[in-house]
């Protein structure tokens, strides 16, 4: 079996961090050769709105140039390198690629299964980074820091964010409903229930573990939850069934003052409909990280509103995560030269 393996990385999942742990989990045989792209300083095709490769999404690299330099590789590392059918039309040595995120939509599965070619990805290497995120974004939305910071910035002291009919609320006191439970909700759960507050859980293909329960956490229905949360925090993966399912018929079951987050993807959303709820004080405020489009336009409305705290795509960012997607992909390099099983097939 060829030991070539083709590295493709970026400035977040470093080529070298990559090669680092193939080598210590593989040993010297293997033969590697790196490449790094220019995400995040450079954008990556976003996808979602149309993509120049059928079917790929969130993916850097031109398909010549990547082909090019995979050459004769039977085995290729990536972040966010495409592999794309007419791609794999072109790399007949190509027998496995390691895809160091929780969804693989820079890759062509069904093309990678006809052409014999095993994906594998590393699902949860950010769950913990993603998670301490949010609960960082819930406080910053319910104890009014975005409020008070910005003021303090523009000159202005705002003791009256000190008054009772303004100022911000406990955890405790309020109800949170985490929409989507793999591995980044369940942490989230997790991590909230130290605050005491009460958790709803929305999510039609899991079911709450005994631990869960008996610490009283609530699986719902989405509607029950959309209208009884103070917090609604969202984690659910983009399918057709979830692209913009965030819209007016949704908005319109939340109560008054209520607030969003969402550091999953942008497309859960329907932008123009949430626009209107935070417009409107509907929603007391929300928290984006992630956007249809990225970069999101400079004269994107929702960068005009004072209840917006909008981030860049950062929440999964943590060194921890390199480190760890590494990990897990080096493990799978070894699994597949030593002829074992994969511990994630795509």
């Amino acid at each position: 079996m060829s030991k070539s393996i083709a590295i493709v990385g970026d400035r977040f999942m470093l080529p070298s961090v990559f090669a680092d742990r193939i080598a210590a989990a593989c040993g010297n045989g293997v033969s590697i050769r790196t490449l790094e792209q220019p995400w995040p300083d450079e954008p990556m095709e976003h996808g979602y709105a149309g993509s120049s490769l059928h079917g790929l999404k969130e993916f850097m690299g031109h398909p010549d140039e990547v082909a090019a330099f995979i050459g004769d590789a039977a085995l290729l590392v990536t972040h966010l390198a495409p592999i794309s059918r007419t791609m794999l039309e072109r790399l007949p040595n190509l027998k496995f690629v390691a895809v160091s995120r929780g969804g693989p939509v820079n890759i062509d599965l069904q093309a990678a299964r006809d052409h014999n070619v095993l994906v594998v990805n590393t699902p949860g290497r950010n769950a913990s980074a993603v998670a301490e995120f949010t609960v960082g974004a819930i406080l910053a939305e319910t104890r009014l820091i975005r409020s008070g910071h910005e003021a303090l910035r523009a000159g202005e002291w705002r003791g009256d964010l000190y008054r009772a009919d303004r100022t911000g609320r406990e955890l405790g006191e309020m109800t949170v409903g985490i929409v989507g439970y793999g591995a980044i909700g369940s942490r989230v759960v997790r991590l909230l229930k130290a605050f005491g507050c009460k958790l709803l859980v929305a999510d039609p293909y899991v079911q709450l573990s005994a631990q869960d329960r008996n610490d009283g956490v609530e699986h719902v229905a989405l509607q029950e939850l959309l209208a009884r949360a103070d917090v609604i925090s969202l984690h659910a993966r983009v399918t057709a069934e979830t692209t913009g399912f965030i819209g007016r018929d949704a908005l319109a079951l939340v109560k008054n003052g209520a607030v969003l987050i969402n550091t999953a993807r942008g497309p859960l959303v329907d932008y123009e409909a949430l626009y209107d709820a935070l417009a409107s004080g509907q929603l007391a405020g929300a928290m984006l990280d992630t956007f249809a489009v990225e970069p999101a336009p400079p004269d994107w409305p929702l960068l005009r509103l004072p209840n917006v705290t909008l981030t860049p795509h950062i929440a999964g960012a943590s060194v921890r995560t390199v480190t760890v997607a590494a990990e897990q992909a080096a493990e799978e390099v070894r699994r597949y030269l030593t002829g074992e099983p994969p511990l994630n097939p795509c």
